[in-house]
């Protein structure tokens, strides 16, 4: 996606609601179109957490006078399960049983919070328990991707659950033997259940990546929902999308490579999916 176009979206994708509304008017991927929306919210919300934080005896008062915690969250334009838990330590209720409430609405310590609760909850698509499970689901479908393609070529490879507790960091599949593209002798692969943008690349490829060419050598990271156009990434790591990935071919190295202090190959191919730890939004 050319830089324009992703700015251009980033910048329409305030709401859920303008989320369906671009789908629609210029039939793109609404999955795509709300992991952008995502980028965008997480961003903002750690960006103004504090300020907001430093407001909320003033909010709390305003909620005593009968105005909604919704209300209230859209008022600052913040994420309604986050303003929730803002305001609710600041009624006195225990850390542990404010997300307590969040988890079991029924559960709240009166019929007003149990109604706001809720209420908070059906319109959080990303802070919710439910908003969390949809990106660790996204999560899950790319890893299956990612198995798949590798079985469908019949290339052996392990998991991070495989490697657990050998290495202090781990891609989603290391390879038994390395395949080669393009010349370049690629050890691993990570999926990312996400899209690629300038801020999401820095990041990743900075904390998350570099460390695994340092650890196995050459890789690649697949971004299934894509990246801006012109991106860069540092020497050692390829960056593809779905489409890319899928229409290779690998060819495995024809000699197998040690990978530093890996353990030897189980000869197997790992079940086609797992489970990965879940990670907060931004």
């Amino acid at each position: 996606m050319d830089r324009e176009t992703y700015r251009r979206l980033y910048d329409t994708l305030a709401t859920v609601e303008d989320v369906r509304r671009v789908a629609h008017a210029e039939h793109l991927d609404e999955e795509l179109l709300f992991v952008i929306h995502t980028h965008r919210v997480t961003r903002d919300a750690t960006r103004r957490f504090y300020v907001v934080k430093r407001q909320v005896g003033r909010l709390a008062h305003q909620w005593r006078k009968g105005q909604t915690l919704l209300e209230i969250a859209r008022d600052f334009g913040f994420p309604p399960v986050l303003m929730g838990q803002l305001l609710l330590t600041e009624l006195k209720i225990p850390r542990r049983r404010v997300w307590q409430t969040f988890l079991h609405p029924e559960e709240a310590p009166d019929e007003r919070l149990h109604k706001e609760v809720k209420e908070l909850l059906a319109h959080d698509l990303i802070y919710s328990p439910q908003g969390m499970e949809l990106q660790r689901e996204r999560g899950r479908k790319g890893e299956e991707r990612l198995y798949n393609w590798l079985e469908q070529h019949h290339i052996g490879y392990r998991t991070e659950k495989d490697l657990r507790g050998k290495f202090q960091k781990t891609p989603d599949a290391l390879l038994d033997q390395p395949i080669i593209f393009y010349g370049q002798k690629l050890a691993w692969i990570e999926s990312k259940a996400n899209f690629g943008d300038d801020v999401e690349l820095r990041r990743n490829l900075k904390r998350q990546l570099g460390p695994y060419t340092e650890l196995f050598g050459e890789g690649a990271v697949v971004y299934w929902y894509g990246f801006v156009d012109g991106a860069e990434s540092p020497d050692g790591i390829l960056l593809w999308d779905g489409p890319t990935i899928e229409s290779i071919t690998p060819v495995v190295a024809p000699h197998p490579v040690s990978v530093h202090a890996a353990s030897p190959s189980k000869g197997h191919v790992p079940r086609p999916h797992h489970e990965r730890p879940p990670s907060a939004p931004e």
